[in-house]
């Protein structure tokens, strides 16, 4: 071994030192703290102020990479002062070592900070990517996190919100369009229906009100007969309640239905 390699690992061993992964530990873990600290300020604020929630979370997904972007690297160089010779030295084996070995994680990290600027979805947004389909809980540096509607938290890769078909369906709005669908037999009274079903929308406490209530109908086939199929669109106040609405909704059309002896299917 030359003296340009005993250097180096000396070098190396005084970096290694136990006062200085120590620092570097205590340093890491405060990082994690504060980005735990910004999420939970911005759940707070969100439920302070509901009208901003999507808006909070998208801050709070921006501070998070931030502190994990910007935090980490200076920490490292603030406490272990590696020397420019080594670190170009080093720089290149680690790199391709490196590289090689965690290459899925490094194009998830990449898509994360690309979702940054194309925003394909939004913290807070309902999604649907392949079969799955719920709400983005957070975006991280590595993967996306989706809570469904039965409660369950799926883990996403970023690189797949990147380069596969992503849904939204409400691309950072709170309010969403919900469609509920109602059949009767081709003998009941269209315009008749159709006052019914917007009676009942425009009266539900989770229907947002600023934007149109569409009724579309169509002739389609239902246990091997023709029957008519009211297709109510119309808007939810929050995405929290998107299943509310939706029960609402079925459950007072089906009494009207019951009381007005409406022929269905």
């Amino acid at each position: 071994m030359n003296d340009g390699q005993l250097d180096q690992v000396g070098q190396i061993l005084e970096l290694l030192k136990f006062e200085r992964i120590s620092i570097l530990i205590l340093g890491i873990v405060l990082l994690i703290f504060i980005s735990k600290f910004i999420s939970r300020a911005g759940e707070s604020l969100g439920l302070k102020f509901t009208n901003k929630r999507l808006f909070i979370l998208q801050i709070v997904t921006i501070l998070n990479f931030a502190v994990y972007v910007l935090g980490l690297p200076l920490l490292i160089y603030g406490v272990l002062r590696p020397p420019k010779e080594l670190l170009i030295a080093l720089g290149g084996s680690v790199a391709v070592a490196v590289g090689f070995a965690i290459k899925d994680v490094v194009a998830s990290f990449v898509s994360g900070v690309v979702m940054l600027f194309d925003r394909p979805a939004h913290v807070g947004d309902r999604i649907t990517v392949g079969d799955v389909y719920g709400e983005v809980k957070s975006i991280g540096l590595r993967a996306v996190k989706l809570v469904t509607l039965d409660d369950n938290v799926v883990t996403i890769p970023n690189s797949k919100l990147v380069s596969d078909q992503v849904s939204s369906g409400n691309f950072g709005a709170l309010d969403m369009m919900v469609v509920v669908n109602f059949h009767t037999s081709l003998n009941e009274n269209i315009d008749h229906v159709i006052e019914i079903l917007r009676e009942v929308v425009v009266t539900s406490r989770y229907a947002y009100l600023a934007k149109p209530v569409n009724v579309v109908v169509k002739e389609v086939e239902v246990g091997m007969k023709l029957a008519l199929r009211f297709s109510v669109k119309a808007y939810v106040l929050d995405v929290h309640y998107e299943k509310a609405f939706e029960t609402d909704i079925v459950t007072r059309v089906s009494e009207v239905f019951k009381e007005q002896n409406i022929e269905r299917p």
